[in-house]
């Protein structure tokens, strides 16, 4: 069975962390749509100005921070010690578990684009121990399709295997497309998938979605993707749905309204660490 579009979500322009310009796609409304993913911002920009002020130093709990940048550079600071960059085709994954505090530094380039999401953690999973990984651009496998190619960022595509997470299994990967091209891939039927075009429009079905806009698809054991007169960049992420409850507010998102107060008393009183972690940049 193909799986169709059920819901299409196009982003919005809007500012975030010091002054960001952004493309905000998915957030509270469309946690119980496109779940276990929370949020899904873009970033497309060629003027430094519009995102050079970065994202100052900012807490976490409850979440996966999955960073990937196709252009451009972002660096990485906690509160526990560790400091990175990536650039070009890298990623930055970023575990909060039980609470850390980091902050995403943006320097200029001749282009930023790529996206950042946010991966819910399952509830006995809230308050693992934090964790920081790079997944370098030498990780990841760049696969020859008909048409284009694919970008492994995580999880399997057919026998190859690229970076797994620890905590919910993540299939992510980057699909470059040439014009006039169509691209099918085998799908669990009970996977929880979206795609997002970062780069072009595309169709799946008869259903046109155009650039920067996350679609939901349905159950099926097979997804087909086609270009138009225009070649495509589109993000394609698979995972397992929680359906589980939902408690945000602002950088922390736990299961109760309850979790959530005590996460904001703790970083009121100096407790919201709990524990080291260790740095690892490979």
């Amino acid at each position: 069975m193909k799986r169709e579009v059920i819901k299409k979500i196009q982003g919005f322009r809007t500012k975030d962390g010091a002054g960001v310009n952004l493309v905000r796609v998915l957030g509270h409304e469309t946690v119980e749509d496109f779940d276990p993913i929370l949020m899904l911002d873009s970033f497309d920009s060629t003027n430094p100005d519009e995102y050079t002020a970065g994202f100052p130093m900012h807490p976490h709990r409850g979440i996966e921070t999955v960073s990937y940048l196709s252009q451009g550079k972002m660096i990485h600071k906690d509160t526990l010690g560790n400091e990175d960059a990536i650039g070009d085709g890298e990623v930055q994954w970023m575990n909060s578990g039980s609470g850390i505090e980091h902050e995403e530094m943006v320097p200029a380039a001749d282009r930023l684009l790529g996206v950042q999401l946010w991966l819910n953690l399952p509830q006995k999973e809230k308050m693992s121990k934090p964790t920081y990984r790079k997944i370098r651009k030498d990780e990841i496998e760049e696969i020859d399709i008909d048409g284009g190619m694919i970008r492994l960022i995580a999880g399997s595509y057919k026998d190859h295997h690229g970076f797994k997470g620890e905590h919910l299994p993540l299939d992510y990967y980057d699909i470059h497309l040439e014009p006039y091209k169509e691209f099918k891939i085998e799908t669990n039927h009970d996977k929880s998938i979206m795609i997002f075009t970062l780069i072009g429009d595309v169709y799946v079905g008869d259903e046109h979605i155009e650039e920067k806009t996350a679609a939901k698809l349905s159950e099926g054991d097979m997804l087909a993707i086609k270009t138009g007169e225009n070649k495509a960049q589109i993000l394609f992420m698979s995972s397992d749905k929680l359906g589980e409850e939902v408690a945000w507010a602002g950088p922390i998102v736990m299961n109760t309204s309850r979790e959530i107060r005590q996460a904001f008393e703790e970083l009121n009183n100096g407790t919201f660490i709990k524990e080291s972690i260790e740095f690892n940049a490979e």
